[in-house]
């Protein structure tokens, strides 16, 4: 009698393990796909400001054709990169946060154009929606992080290989992107 209440204790707690640690890699998953679609959304944010702001800068200027054009061809680029494909649209994401920063440098030349207020109000927008990009990267690679140790640990790992949990990718940083800007001083 005894040895069946024991028994049957020790299958509740295992039963109760089991459940608990399912649930946590379910949330796990579940944060990783909802800080990913925070990205998706500021990303689709500044895909929207980009047709407004290059609009803004040709009626100003005959700056680059080719700047404006490589900037259009990008965000049309990465409107139809495949939703889950993570990794591509971080990397023309990254292509294309560059090549905003060559039409930011256009309001030094246009004094005119820095003065707009449509310019200006478009420029702070971009520059609110590429930090926000880039808290919401920070929070993606931390809810991969807390994931990826779910399905690592024991006894979680064992839930996760039953169930076919596999780790998610953190996003990276472009190479060209790691090496430290050169700064000189010549006169």
């Amino acid at each position: 009698m005894i040895a069946g209440i024991i028994v049957a204790i020790v299958v509740v707690l295992l039963l109760i393990i089991y459940i608990s640690a399912y649930n946590g890699l379910i949330k796990g998953r579940t944060y990783v796909q909802e800080s990913w679609s925070q990205i998706d959304v500021q990303l689709k944010r500044r895909n929207d400001l980009i047709p407004n702001l290059v609009e803004t800068v040709k009626g100003y200027s005959h700056y680059e054709q080719s700047t404006l054009e490589k900037v259009v061809g990008l965000r049309n680029q990465l409107i139809n990169t495949p939703s889950d494909d993570h990794q591509a649209t971080m990397a023309i994401s990254d292509q294309l946060s560059n090549s905003l920063k060559s039409i930011f440098a256009v309001a030094e030349a246009y004094p005119d154009l820095k003065a707009n207020q449509e310019y200006t109000k478009l420029m702070e927008e971009l520059t609110n929606t590429e930090n926000k990009i880039a808290y919401s990267r920070q929070l993606y690679n931390s809810s991969v992080a807390s994931f990826n140790l779910k399905i690592q640990s024991f006894p979680s790992n064992i839930v996760a290989g039953i169930h076919h949990f596999k780790t998610s990718d953190y996003l990276q940083v472009p190479e060209e992107e790691k090496t430290a800007p050169k700064v000189t001083f010549d006169k």
